[in-house]
């Protein structure tokens, strides 16, 4: 009878992950339909406004200078949004935002202009005794973005998800069974970085007028995404090493991680030298350095200053990473790299396992707690050779 139970609760909770997971991936979905719709609900009022701009300019109407200069700036405004502009008999006026490939090409640019009479109804302007014009326009490179990037994001967790239960059952009576579950939850909390940054992007474009910053973050949490499966493929297998300068890629992961975590954590980078290259494999390295960040900021929850720092010596690369937490006994310095070893009531306890793993047994170095006082901080030292 408990047997039976058990079973039926086990079913029971599969469907109910289930119709969470699809909950959270219908509202994925329809949020960011919304957000196209609004966004394409304001290019069309930009473009409206050009129109009726160009046909105050173009009427009897006197207009002081102030008020010229403000018409004048509403159709400069357009940065972004494809505008063709027609006369009566269907010859180009003006044409803006067109690739100097198309605009000098009459048989592209003439396809265009047909598929933007396809995609909406012109824009009259009406310029009175010179006649009438028609504005048609073209969605921004940043709407047909966005209206992918969703469907991109979901696909590729989707993959992941799938790659992580195909793999983990392969590996289900093994130690490694034991590290992977520990990886794919680490990877999935990992995701949720990016994915929390999208979203604070997505509602900074509604404000700023500006949106080319903004797609270069979206851009850069996508590379991470894929660096971090990078990373979920590696384990598990000898990865191959690399000559790479340590000081680069450090200084990309803490500057990546400054505006991803608490603003009120003073993250650091320092190094004398700009370049040292050794064998490494960049995407594990990285994931090590985030790991040791990130359980710093925890112990400090989320309030004080993180401190890495790079030293050169003769046949060997120390990398710190000193934060001003709490501080952790002498008699769990070892014992914190142990794998189930935690002290957070989610944890795993296995990332600080991962990382020695990645740099003791793949880099052949050493990582270990040099420092750690009760409320002075703590740090922790990664040793490379430089050969």
């Amino acid at each position: 009878m408990n047997r039976f139970n058990l079973l039926r609760n086990q079913n029971l909770s599969k469907w109910i992950g289930f119709l969470i997971a699809f909950f959270i991936f219908g509202l994925t979905v329809w949020y960011s339909n919304q957000f196209v719709r609004q966004l394409k609900s304001e290019e069309q009022t930009k473009v409206e406004n050009y129109a009726q701009a160009l046909q105050l300019l173009g009427s009897d109407e006197i207009f002081d200078s102030k008020v010229q200069d403000y018409l004048f700036g509403i159709t400069s405004a357009n940065k972004t949004m494809p505008v063709v502009l027609l006369d009566e008999n269907g010859e180009i006026v003006y044409v803006n935002n067109i690739p100097e490939k198309i605009e000098s090409d009459s048989v592209k640019l003439n396809k265009l202009i047909v598929k933007m009479k396809d995609l909406r109804e012109a824009i009259e302007v009406d310029l009175g005794e010179f006649g009438k014009q028609y504005v048609y326009y073209e969605n921004s490179q940043l709407l047909k973005r966005l209206q992918y990037y969703p469907m991109i994001l979901v696909l590729i967790i989707i993959l992941f998800v799938g790659f992580s239960y195909w793999y983990f059952r392969i590996l289900k009576n093994t130690e490694q069974s034991y590290l992977w579950a520990g990886m794919a939850k680490e990877t999935a909390h990992q995701i949720g970085t990016p994915l929390s940054s999208l979203m604070g992007w997505i509602e900074i474009l509604r404000l700023e007028d500006e949106n080319r910053d903004s797609v270069r973050e979206m851009e850069k949490d996508i590379l991470r995404l894929s660096q971090i499966t990078e990373r979920f493929s590696k384990i598990g297998s000898l990865p191959e090493l690399g000559m790479a300068n340590v000081v680069e890629v450090t200084e990309n992961t803490v500057n990546y991680l400054t505006d991803r975590i608490s603003k009120k954590v003073d993250l650091r980078f320092n190094s004398p030298k700009q370049e040292i290259r050794i064998p490494l494999n960049a995407a594990l390295y990285s994931w090590v350095i985030e790991n040791l960040v990130k359980n710093a900021v925890d112990a400090m929850q989320n309030i004080g200053a993180i401190n890495v720092h790079i030293s050169d010596r003769d046949t060997t690369v120390q990398i710190s990473v000193e934060d001003t937490g709490p501080g952790i006994p002498k008699n769990r310095h070892k014992r914190i790299f142990d794998p189930g070893f935690t002290t957070k009531q989610r944890g795993w306890g296995l990332g600080l396992s991962l990382a020695k793993r990645i740099i003791e047994n793949y880099h052949k170095g050493k990582i270990f707690v040099a420092r750690s006082e009760k409320d002075a901080g703590t740090e922790i030292r990664i040793v490379l050779r430089k050969i």
